[in-house]
C-alpha cells in the first residue's frame, strides 16, 4: 500500500502542519514516510503545499508529479493540481472561495466546508483538523489515535490545552464531508 498525497492552499491554513501530523502518524504505524513542504517566500497568505507519501514499502523518491489524493484549500491550488490526480484517485476540497468547482469525472470528488465548520467551532485554527478528519473518513490509511498523538507531538506544549478542540474538529470533519461524484 502506498498513498501519495498533495495538500495545497494558502500559507496560514495549516497545510504544512497537516502534512507533518500525517507524517508523524505514519511513522507511529511503522510506515515509510516522506514529507516534502513547498511554499513561496511570502509565507502567510502566499501559496503553500506539501506532499506526503505513506507506504509499507521503501519510498524511492519524494518528488511526485501525480497523486492518489489531492486535498485542495483554495482556487489557485485547484487550478494547479486537479489535473495531477491519478485517474481513479480522490480530490477533497474546501468550498470556501472556490469559483470553479472540480470538473473531472474519472476521480472521486468530495467537498468539505471546513471554513464554515471551524467558524461554528469558534476556532479558525481548527480548520486544518476539520479537513484532516474528512480525509481520514474517506481514506482510513492512518489510525485516529495515531493522528491525535501526531497532533500532540507537532503542537508546542503551550498549545496542548487546544487538543480537545482539535479532536472535536477531526470528528466534525469525518461527519460533514460529502461525496459529489
Amino acid at each position: 500500500m502506498t498513498e501519495e498525497i498533495i495538500i495545497a492552499g494558502f500559507g496560514g491554513q495549516g497545510v504544512l502542519s497537516m502534512g507533518k501530523i500525517m507524517a508523524y502518524s505514519g511513522i507511529m504505524q511503522d510506515m515509510e514516510v516522506s514529507w516534502m513542504p513547498s511554499y513561496g517566500p511570502e509565507m502567510r497568505g502566499g501559496t503553500a503545499n506539501v506532499t506526503v507519501i505513506l507506504s509499507d514499502e521503501r519510498i524511492s523518491s519524494p518528488i511526485l508529479r501525480t497523486f492518489d489524493t489531492a486535498v485542495i484549500l483554495n482556487q489557485q491550488s485547484l487550478d494547479k493540481f486537479e489535473k495531477a490526480v491519478k485517474p481513479g484517485g480522490t480530490l477533497i476540497y474546501d468550498g470556501n472561495g472556490i469559483t470553479r468547482h472540480p470538473e473531472r469525472d474519472d476521480i472521486a470528488v468530495y467537498r468539505i466546508d471546513a471554513t464554515e465548520e471551524a467558524a461554528k467551532l469558534e476556532s479558525s485554527k481548527t480548520f486544518n483538523m476539520v479537513v484532516l478528519g474528512g480525509y481520514l473518513k474517506i481514506k482510513p490509511v492512518l489510525k485516529l489515535e495515531n493522528v491525535i498523538t501526531g497532533l500532540k507531538k507537532s503542537l508546542p506544549e503551550r498549545y496542548h490545552h487546544l487538543l480537545p478542540m482539535n479532536e472535536k474538529a477531526l470528528s466534525r470533519g469525518m461527519e460533514i464531508i460529502k461525496k459529489l461524484n
